[in-house]
């Protein structure tokens, strides 16, 4: 049939005939355009106009996602070494995509491949995007329930972004979190360090040392992180607030003040939204045990939804200790049935056995005598003699020899040095009585 120009194609059968060239040149445009991308990666770096690069890649993440089919191939096509940043761009995209089968996995290692041999000075230069990937694949790895897998690949990240070794990133938070995740969940400088990851690097490793029963580190680092200059009470610092308060009573007994540095709207907004807490630590300076009961049945809906129920318990068992401690200084001997009621422990037989573990911990001295079940309360030891203590003393002789040996070297530097040499003699002369002052 020969359809000559006066005659109209139904536009049902228009779109019929043409529906695959449409498609075929749709198709064409996206190769087009992931092609071009991979050029342009491959010309800039050759160039070394690393700079010039980043801008592009910042602007190419509709192009990536549009032809995240292609992604694999467009990885296979540029050197892990050479074109850092733009494998960096694409895993980048790869990680905000959905997870599906064996791509999750391959996503993995290709991240894995990328971190230990990418480029660390190129990827010095895009470090947000760098710090992005990490951060994508620190939620990955705990989305699948495997962050074991991801601490050794994070220090390796942190290793690479380092300028030194002391330099802080926001992926160390992602290496706290990851740690944490490990045991089970309870609960600066430069461009790439948000104050997100600040505050969670203090928070998290506050949380570390809490959980090796490192109390003093773990205060100072909640410390750091209810102090940091602020604006606005983030979530992050009242968080961490909660817990200082928790870790104050367990190693001091009692709340340690918050420092004058700290930010005026911390002091003003943070304790009103803490206010359980605070109750816990009213009843807790009172050393009543029914009273810090009541606190916990009346808040145990918010102690538990903020994951701190386990420590408040802590709480608790210091409390007691804390009372069996102060009977010591008052009663020699007592039963252990008094010792129950005075404390406000349920029986004779908590009462024991939380003066056993005290005497293990050598937190006080005594004996028990479980035939008519008493308690003897002794004073403490002496603790100055034996081989260890005669160690320690030589120990501390050899410092203050030491000490007093540099000071001595310092004075004498100090003696034979000319501006000091000068300076004093010029003050003697400047002390020396006027010869006038004896003129008759």
């Amino acid at each position: 049939m020969i359809f000559n120009n006066s005659v109209t194609i139904p536009s049902n059968v228009r779109k019929f005939l043409f529906a695959p060239q449409i498609r075929t040149i749709k198709f064409k445009r996206k190769e087009l355009l992931i092609e071009q991308f991979v050029n342009t990666v491959r010309n800039l770096s050759s160039q070394g106009n690393y700079r010039e690069l980043c801008d592009y890649l910042s602007k190419s993440n509709e192009i990536l996602l549009k032809n995240s089919p292609h992604l694999d191939n467009v990885l296979e096509t540029l050197d892990l070494q050479q074109h850092s940043l733009g494998v960096l761009s694409v895993l980048c995209v790869k990680f905000s995509l959905p997870n599906s089968g064996n791509a999750a996995d391959s996503k993995f290692v290709q991240a894995q491949d990328f971190i230990n041999g990418c480029n660390g000075e190129q990827i010095r230069l895009a470090p947000d995007l760098f710090s992005e990937l990490c951060h994508l694949l620190t939620s990955y790895l705990i989305e699948l329930k495997q962050p074991m897998k991801g601490i050794l690949l994070l220090k390796k990240a942190i290793s690479k972004l380092q300028l030194y070794d002391s330099q802080l990133t926001s992926i160390h938070a992602d290496l706290y979190i990851t740690g944490i995740c490990q045991e089970g969940p309870h609960g600066p400088n430069g461009a790439q360090f948000d104050a997100k990851y600040y505050l969670l690097y203090f928070y998290y490793g506050g949380m570390i040392y809490l959980a090796v029963r490192n109390l003093d580190r773990s205060l100072y680092f909640l410390e750091v992180a209810i102090t940091t200059p602020a604006h606005a009470v983030s979530h992050i610092m009242l968080e961490a607030y909660k817990k200082y308060i928790l870790v104050s009573l367990l190693l001091h007994g009692k709340v340690q003040m918050i420092p004058k540095y700290t930010s005026q709207v911390v002091n003003r907004f943070i304790k009103p939204l803490s206010q359980p807490y605070h109750d816990l630590a009213n009843a807790f300076a009172s050393n009543n045990s029914s009273e810090l009961n009541a606190v916990l049945n009346k808040h145990t809906e918010a102690f538990s939804r903020d994951h701190n129920l386990g420590l408040v318990k802590q709480v608790m068992t210091v409390m007691y200790k804390k009372n069996i401690q102060r009977l010591t200084k008052t009663f020699l001997t007592l039963s252990l049935s008094d010792v129950a009621s005075r404390v406000g422990l349920p029986g004779p037989a908590d009462a024991e056995r939380y003066i056993l573990h005290m005497i293990e911990d050598e937190q006080i001295y005594a004996t028990i005598n479980q035939k008519d079940g008493m308690v003897v309360f002794r004073d403490e030891p002496e603790k100055y003699g034996g081989p260890e203590v005669l160690k320690n003393l030589e120990t501390q002789l050899v410092l203050c020899m030491e000490l007093d040996r540099q000071v001595l070297a310092m004075d004498e530097e100090i003696q034979v040095n000319p501006q000091y040499v000068k300076k004093a003699s010029g003050m003697q002369d400047d002390e020396q009585p006027n010869k006038s002052t004896y003129a008759m």
